[in-house]
């Protein structure tokens, strides 16, 4: 018998990672990067058109040189993370068009929406980076929008970053940028400050827009997450061991193509694939199918040794309501006791994936403040045991009152400050609200505490000076 959450065994894995060797060597993968398949054809990869086909030696290659462990570099020195591991790094949302108000209305996302979304990633205790297309602006070019994302990742936000993967020019534009917040470019050079979100596209293809973006962050030794969602049933198998097998072929082709850009470059293994609606053709990140792929996905990145990532707060809701909380509790502690090391999507997503709020950013917050709690390692020691007090306390008598527990009460348990702990008189006493209807004054708060993070002042002329230029 295995730990429940362990959905596969150690023969499920081999048998998974030779599916995916046999996908790779006698299917093929397409790539319509033309660099791309000049790596390929270089390192003695057969490639037919833009079907590349890959042996295992080939993949085994890759993974020999792919770190299990590095560090992104903040701008705060103190703030910097290592992916790896046990590590835990949480990241908010990405790519969601629209904003769920507090009225439960539905809006486009505009740049004062991100804003405030670095805002929160600056004065969150628990999330660790901030993030990169956490919405699309609606009200900025698409072709230009990143670079103002970029800037404010760098000028309103201290935490390491994502960087820009909507096209290879856009990864040229992250690296320039956090050069020049880093002093040039040469100072990042295999110093990894950013991540880059690489996705396929699903069933077996990397769009030229994605490999080109993986390669130039590969070149300059930046950290690749390549991820994928596919969808049981209509970009994948329907069936969730044929979906693995599929996927994880998908996401060693990327490993592997970093590697022959830049042994040693940075990797995150992980994917977000869940099952499709089929009253509807779409997407249902809500449903427990997403949890098992998640927690199969981390043993697959864990089965090759490589950082693995994971889904967060991710739900179908429209709005932060009680299924908001149940889809996202599921996705989130599921990914976390799975022993993901970067979780994607770890607040505020709605909407499968097409809305972000203000709101369930925090709520999403809180539920990774318990987790984290709940990872934290018990220290059993005969101090901490405490016979001497359990002795004087003896039988039948209580420890409220105790110096003991007057000494510790204030540090030995997770304090929340958004929850409400209250009898029911208490707390229609003080309202009667719910955790929904508190949130937005919650919000008002959270953004009182911002402190805008310290950066030379010709840092930002030099980001304003290169975003005029890149966009003429």
């Amino acid at each position: 018998m295995y730990p429940r959450m362990n959905i596969l065994t150690e023969t499920d894995k081999s048998k998974i990672h030779a599916a995916s060797i046999n996908i790779l060597d006698e299917i093929g993968i397409n790539f319509y990067e033309p660099e791309a398949l000049d790596i390929f054809k270089r390192h003695g990869f057969r490639v037919d058109g833009n079907t590349v086909h890959m042996k295992e030696s080939h993949i085994q290659k890759a993974l020999n040189t792919t770190p299990a462990q590095f560090q992104v570099h903040a701008r705060s020195p103190e703030k910097s993370v290592t992916v790896g591991g046990h590590h835990l790094v949480l990241v908010p949302g990405y790519g969601a068009a629209a904003m769920i108000t507090k009225d439960r209305e539905q809006r486009p996302a505009v740049m004062a929406d991100y804003d405030n979304f670095c805002r929160l990633v600056q004065t969150s205790g628990s999330i660790d980076m901030n993030g990169c297309l956490m919405v699309e602006p609606s009200d900025r070019l698409p072709q230009f929008a990143h670079l103002d994302m970029l800037k404010s990742n760098i000028l309103l936000c201290d935490k390491p970053f994502l960087g820009s993967s909507v096209s290879r020019q856009a990864a040229i534009d992250s690296i320039e940028m956090a050069g020049i917040a880093w002093g040039g470019t040469a100072e990042i050079m295999n110093r990894p400050v950013m991540v880059a979100i690489i996705s396929s596209l699903s069933p077996l293809q990397y769009s030229a827009e994605m490999a080109g973006a993986l390669i130039e962050y590969a070149r300059h030794g930046q950290a690749n997450m390549i991820g994928l969602l596919m969808m049981a049933g209509t970009t994948g198998p329907v069936t969730l061991p044929g979906l693995l097998a599929l996927q994880n072929a998908e996401m060693l082709a990327g490993v592997t193509l970093t590697q022959l850009v830049n042994p040693g470059a940075p990797v995150i293994y992980g994917a977000t694939s869940t099952v499709t609606n089929m009253l509807t053709g779409g997407l249902a990140i809500g449903a427990p199918e997403l949890s098992m792929l998640q927690n199969a996905t981390i043993q697959m990145g864990k089965f090759y040794g490589l950082p693995c990532r994971g889904s967060g707060g991710l739900s179908d809701a429209q709005y932060p309501d009680m299924q908001a909380g149940i889809e996202s509790t599921l996705a989130l502690s599921t990914t976390v006791m799975s022993g993901a090391n970067f979780v994607l999507h770890a607040c505020g997503i709605l909407g499968s994936y097409l809305a972000m709020s203000y709101e369930k950013f925090l709520a999403d917050e809180e539920i990774c403040s318990m987790l984290r709690r709940m990872l934290e390692p018990l220290e059993v020691t005969d101090e901490r045991i405490d016979l001497d007090t359990i002795r004087s306390v003896g039988i039948g008598s209580e420890y409220l009152t105790h110096p003991n527990t007057l000494a510790h009460c204030r540090t030995e348990f997770y304090l929340s400050n958004m929850m409400s702990r209250d009898d029911f008189t208490t707390w229609g006493n003080k309202g009667g609200k719910t955790l929904s209807e508190r949130l937005p004054e919650i919000f008002k708060k959270r953004m009182l505490t911002y402190v805008r993070p310290d950066i030379a002042p010709e840092i930002k002329n030099d980001l304003d000076n290169y975003i005029a230029l890149q966009t003429g």
